[in-house]
């Protein structure tokens, strides 16, 4: 195996990858206690990433499932997204610490297709950055990107979970996560649409 190449996907992945592990680590705080919230947010993070490496490997053989000018577009999940997870807060503030159906709806944090909606979203940048690498790389060279990608998934899970769960980060994020997860996710989904031109902008 081809060290070189090795060293490359690190290297992208930690470049194109770096804001996951602040999104993570407030996904992680926000299933804190809750049981099964752990495997809930890795396999959406799994889900996510394996689509956005879908789309890439496909492009790279030539097929176009997502056409470049819908990319922008997919700033509007984290969006809407964010502006749930606003109004969720908001209603929890009201009623003064959340009513029973509240609790119910987070008792297992975010789910598998919230994280991996998000994942997808904060990664359709990343698609433009892997489409070419990987065209070039040839099929033995695709696969050895595709296999250290998924293991630094894992990594990333374990850094954001690492972070929630330093006493002085999960204090802040205990008292501010559930502002800062819908900021942080508004911000992505108007970032996305914003720089890539999306409705004109």
């Amino acid at each position: 195996m081809d060290l070189g190449i090795i060293g490359q996907a690190v290297g992208l992945f930690a470049v194109t990858n770096i804001d996951d592990i602040l999104i993570l680590a407030l996904f992680f705080a926000q299933g804190a206690g809750r049981p099964g919230s752990t495997r809930q947010i890795v396999l959406g993070q799994y889900l996510g990433f394996v689509a956005i490496l879908a789309v890439a490997v496909a492009a790279a053989f030539g097929a176009t499932f997502l056409p470049e000018s819908a990319v922008p577009y997919l700033g509007l999940l984290p969006l809407a997204l964010g502006l749930k997870a606003a109004w969720q807060a908001w209603k929890d503030h009201r009623d003064g610490g959340g009513d029973e159906e509240g609790e119910q709806a987070k008792e297992g944090g975010p789910g598998p297709l919230e994280v991996a909606a998000v994942t997808f979203a904060n990664g359709g940048d990343n698609i433009g950055v892997y489409v070419p690498v990987f065209a070039t790389a040839g099929v033995g060279g695709m696969s050895v990107f595709a296999v250290v990608f998924l293991v630094l998934v894992a990594v990333w899970c374990f850094a954001g979970k690492f972070f929630a769960t330093r006493p002085v980060v999960a204090k802040a994020l205990a008292r501010w996560g559930h502002i800062l997860l819908p900021l942080v996710l508004i911000a992505i989904g108007l970032l996305i649409l914003i720089e890539g031109g999306a409705f004109g902008l």
